[in-house]
């Protein structure tokens, strides 16, 4: 653990504020709950990142229209720390109110992922787009802490998407536990009402250390990345001791599954598979009442949910639509 951390943490959050707004979605034992006091399970889709559709010029309402209609309540924004810093953060920003004002028109709650890659502790990543420091991350936060305070439609506040110490240097859970609580301490100095949601390792899958080291504060959830490769058939007992047993205590919502047959654009591992597996985790899902948002509703980043900007399915596109649709 790097000692500056305590230090960072006091320079950006200058104030404490308290939020006034009514209607937050908080939790409850293990589900999230919604204003009006019901259980709500979140059924959604992943935006990609939003300086990435600002430039291709898809950042628009037609998309949040799409995604209400397809059946989700829920939208990932990931944010992507190179695309935040080339774009700049108050252009960047700025898109992401649109994008808020967009999702709340069409019944949409929000999550903001940092959309970071890698080992924050070592500031190593798998890939230069992922590069981000402690303090930038901290930063960040405060800064959406504090621009959307009031703002309940912005409900999850993912700290970092794929945390894995595979060739990015040493971090223990223990570790790692302590950053994301010191995260959350500053997020909770500005905006109490935060839902943070905390991932483990192996890219966000793997959340065994939670049996015996939870993180030890209130109205957090737990993330996981069950992409179908992760591991091999049957999966349900293997999901179970992975991630899903966490379900039983805290909620669980999977910010990324999805799949494309191995002969598709993008096809890659972990995420090759058919409708079998949409079949099943969307069954588990169910079973446990386990939230997800599924990857990706974008023509290029794999696996698609959509070909064109028509929003023309994929496989799992037309899989996910009517599952939704049905939902």
């Amino acid at each position: 653990m790097k000692k500056s951390i305590l230090a960072i943490v006091i320079a950006l959050v200058a104030t404490v504020s308290c939020s006034t707004e009514k209607g937050w979605v908080k939790v409850e034992g293990n589900k999230f709950i919604d204003p009006e006091g019901n259980e709500l399970v979140f059924r959604g889709l992943c935006l990609a990142d939003p300086v990435k559709l600002v430039r291709e010029g898809q950042w628009n309402e037609r998309l949040f229209a799409e995604a209400a209609d397809w059946g989700a309540n829920i939208v990932r924004f990931a944010v992507h720390p190179t695309n935040l810093n080339s774009m700049g953060w108050d252009k960047t920003f700025a898109a992401m109110d649109k994008g808020i004002e967009w999702a709340k028109r069409h019944n949409l709650y929000v999550i903001m992922d940092w959309h970071s890659i890698g080992n924050l502790k070592e500031e190593r990543y798998t890939s230069p787009m992922y590069n981000t420091t402690l303090e930038e991350t901290f930063k960040f936060w405060c800064t959406v802490a504090e621009r959307y305070k009031d703002e309940p439609a912005v409900a999850l506040y993912e700290l970092f998407n794929e945390p894995t110490v595979t060739g990015t240097g040493d971090c223990t859970w223990t570790e790692w536990k302590e950053i994301q609580e010191l995260i959350i301490d500053a997020i909770r100095e500005i905006n109490p009402k935060a839902v943070c949601l905390c991932a483990g390792f192996n890219w966000a899958y793997d959340l065994t250390s939670v049996a015996s080291e939870p993180i030890d504060r209130p109205n957090i959830a737990y993330v996981s990345h069950p992409y179908p490769m992760k591991r091999s058939e049957p999966w349900e007992e293997q999901w179970e001791k992975d991630f899903g047993y966490v379900a039983d205590t805290y909620p669980v919502i999977c910010t990324e599954i999805g799949y494309c047959l191995a002969d598709e654009p993008g096809a890659h591992i972990p995420v090759m598979s058919t409708d079998v597996y949409g079949e099943h985790i969307t069954k588990y899902f169910e079973e446990k009442g386990i939230s997800f948002t599924v990857w990706c509703f974008d023509t290029a980043w794999a696996p698609m949910l959509i070909s064109d900007w028509d929003f023309t399915p994929t496989t799992q596109g037309r899989f996910f639509k009517a599952y939704l649709q049905g939902k």
